[in-house]
């Protein structure tokens, strides 16, 4: 038996089967392949574009996939929920999907798109969101590079931004937030109703999550004097509990500790000041509470 997997073609796949490696599954394919070829012989996995795979995976085409949170909402459909996994293209933020206008324009608010054009990917979801605020607009259809549409062709658009520096390029203001969307593990009901992808899928659940949990944090070793532990121990932040180990010469104790790798930076040459020596970072691929 095999799963057949749904992941994300573009702008999302780098980061997706950097996870996925750190996770343990190895996915290769060139530029014009759309079936990866991976390390775990059961897994068929294919490559879609995102705004696809909620409605493959709800028509029983695909058992799981990894989409957006807002392609998921767009489509509307029925599915399960995996797990969350918080990363995107650039960052682990999430991003968010928005309307934005040209920074001249008069549109303050959803209720001045009355009669206006609107273009987006997100058809479905726009309407939904001018009908929850009582606005008739003509909602049109992009094929991306909505930017550039405003204002010369159209009065607003709907976009996903992770940092806003396209926006800001192309003098663009937000007007509004529809939704703040993460990357899901994604799955139908006939799959999770199913024992052996059922149990398939929650171990790469744990796998994926161990992933992103070690994505910023790594591990730290030092050695240190038995009449400085106290002192030295005490710059690690607090419920930070390392685990202590003896060496051959008893005046000396070996650490090992986890810790946020922003805290790491500034905590090395404190740690170094204090009296510990053999300080040694290592990175980590998988963290499971």
């Amino acid at each position: 038996m095999k799963l057949r997997l749904g992941l994300p073609k573009g702008s999302l796949q780098e980061a997706t089967f950097s996870l996925f490696e750190k996770a343990g599954y190895r996915f290769k394919t060139t530029s014009r392949s759309y079936e990866p070829v991976v390390n775990d012989p059961e897994l068929e996995p294919v490559l879609l574009r995102p705004q696809e795979i909620p409605q493959f995976v709800a028509e029983g085409v695909l058992d799981a996939g990894l989409t957006g949170h807002d392609w998921v909402t767009d489509c509307g459909v029925d599915i399960h929920e995996v797990c969350e996994l918080r990363y995107s293209k650039l960052t682990n933020n999430p991003i968010r999907i928005v309307l934005a206008v040209h920074q001249d324009s008069p549109v303050q608010s959803a209720a001045d798109l009355a009669g206006k054009r609107v273009a987006t990917e997100y058809v479905r979801l726009t309407q939904r969101y001018l009908a929850q605020h009582r606005v008739e607009a003509d909602v049109e259809f992009s094929w991306g590079a909505c930017e550039v549409k405003v204002p010369g062709l159209v009065d607003a658009i709907v976009v996903n931004t992770e940092t806003g520096s396209s926006l800001r390029a192309h003098n663009l203001r937000i007007v509004d937030t529809l939704l703040t969307s993460t990357t899901r593990l994604i799955a139908n009901h006939s799959a999770m109703a199913d024992d052996w992808k059922r149990n398939k899928l929650e171990a790469m659940e744990i796998l994926l999550t161990g992933a992103m949990n070690a994505s910023r944090l790594v591990g730290l070793k030092m050695n240190l004097p038995r009449d400085r532990q106290a002192e030295i121990l005490g710059l690690l932040p607090s419920l930070k509990n390392p685990t202590l180990s003896p060496l051959t010469d008893e005046a000396w104790i070996a650490a090992e500790v986890i810790l946020d790798e922003v805290q790491v930076r500034d905590l090395i040459p404190q740690l170094k000041r204090a009296g510990a020596t053999g300080l040694v970072e290592y990175p980590l691929n998988k963290v499971v509470y």
